[in-house]
Order: C-alpha cells, then sequence, then structure tokens
C-alpha cells in the first residue's frame, strides 16, 4: 500500500502541475490535485517506517476523501463539458482526473484494511 500511496501522490502532483502550466499559471487553483497529492506523499514517506505505516496510511485516505469531495464541485458540471458551454473546462477534467484517482485508492485502501484485519482474526495457522 506504500507504493501504492507514492505513485498516487506523482499522479497528482503531475497533474496539477501539468493542469497549472496548461492553463498559463492563470490560477493557483489549478494546483489543488498537487497539494493533495504532496499530502498524500507526506504520508507515503511516513508510511515506509512499519511504525507509522498504518497510521500514515489512514490520514493518506482521509486527505484522498477531502481531495474526492473538494473535486464534485467542478465534476457536476461534467454536462458543461460535453456541450462546449464550460467556463473552464480545464478545471473540469482535472476535478475528474482527481476524482478518479482518489476513489480508486480509497477503494484499494479499503480493501488493503479489510484484508490485513482479517489476516489479524484469523490469527496463526495452526492455531
Amino acid at each position: 500500500m506504500t507504493r501504492l500511496t507514492q505513485a498516487v501522490a506523482v499522479v497528482l502532483i503531475l497533474t496539477g502541475v501539468i493542469t497549472f502550466i496548461a492553463t498559463g499559471a492563470s490560477s493557483v487553483t489549478a494546483l489543488i490535485p498537487a497539494f493533495v497529492g504532496i499530502a498524500i506523499g507526506i504520508c507515503g514517506v511516513l508510511a515506509m517506517r512499519e511504525k507509522l505505516r498504518r497510521h500514515a496510511i489512514h490520514l493518506a485516505l482521509v486527505f484522498a476523501l477531502i481531495g474526492a469531495l473538494g473535486s464534485l464541485m467542478n465534476v457536476v458540471k461534467i454536462g458543461q463539458l460535453f456541450d462546449g458551454t464550460a467556463e473552464r473546462p480545464g478545471a473540469i477534467i482535472e476535478s475528474i482526473i482527481l476524482l478518479v484517482v482518489t476513489v480508486l485508492y480509497l477503494i484499494f485502501g479499503i480493501r488493503s484494511f479489510i484484508a490485513a484485519r482479517r489476516a489479524r482474526s484469523a490469527g496463526p495457522e495452526g492455531e
């Protein structure tokens, strides 16, 4: 899960930076995925320490949830993107990427925690 956390961070940082550059660096809000990615990335680095892993990944998932919920504001405008009336199509596309990446990460994270809990509950084999 640590490597996935770090990969998600890289994808979000690149998404934010590329969008910021592509939109002419006109708005800092284009960097929002990068900010979410940096927070998740810090958690990914902390998760490399066994002692902090569980808490760091939990915190990374909280940041992912915040990113996913925050992206919904623009994702609901997807219809405007398709009919060509979107005022800021780049923001909508970026928000869709942020939503998809963070929701997928949340799904993998939750599945990982469920599997870990089941493994702990099963105990060592042979008992």
